[in-house]
């Protein structure tokens, strides 16, 4: 096993070109970081489509409702579904959205965050206090440079798997 800092918050998203290392910040967000071990856990992630990612902005995935390519996809309605667990309490916080960073997605209500996040492609300053800090890419953040654009992307790119570093 490589050596990461903090093995129980290090999340593993293995990517078509690699490994994206993410390291959680329970400190920030705590409830955001449980969700995302609880559903990688789960294998809830495994297989799940970027279904929106816009050049020099972001990528978002994580519906695991609608955008699991393996079962069930429906690219009409990616970006629209979450978990079957209770939406999360926003926890904003003073992390900006700086390049690498990963983001909880949600609706226009700011206590709507479920399963859906998104990696900022570049800093991101307009997101600040708005949406929910609680990750950071460590490494492999050229593999999520290279995920195909679009809203939804014709062919889109997919989390293959997502672990949590402490059970690998």
């Amino acid at each position: 096993m490589a050596d990461y800092k903090d093995p129980e918050n290090t999340i593993l998203i293995e990517l078509k070109g690699g490994t994206v290392v993410v390291e959680l910040m329970p400190d920030a967000a705590p409830a955001h970081c449980e969700r995302m071990k609880e559903l990688a856990r789960a294998g809830k992630y495994d297989n799940v489509a970027f279904h929106r990612v816009i050049d020099g902005f972001m990528a978002q995935t994580g519906d695991v409702q609608h955008a699991n390519m393996e079962v069930d996809y429906n690219p009409g309605r990616a970006g629209t579904g979450g978990s079957d667990l209770p939406d999360l309490p926003a926890e904003f916080g003073r992390i900006p959205h700086a390049r690498g960073s990963i983001g909880a997605a949600r609706s226009q209500n700011p206590n709507s965050a479920n399963s859906q996040f998104f990696i900022n492609f570049k800093d991101n300053d307009f997101l600040n206090g708005q949406y929910t800090v609680y990750g950071q890419v460590a490494s492999g953040m050229e593999h999520v440079d290279a995920i195909a654009r679009g809203e939804p992307p014709m062919n889109p790119d997919r989390m293959i798997s997502v672990k949590v570093a402490a059970d690998v």
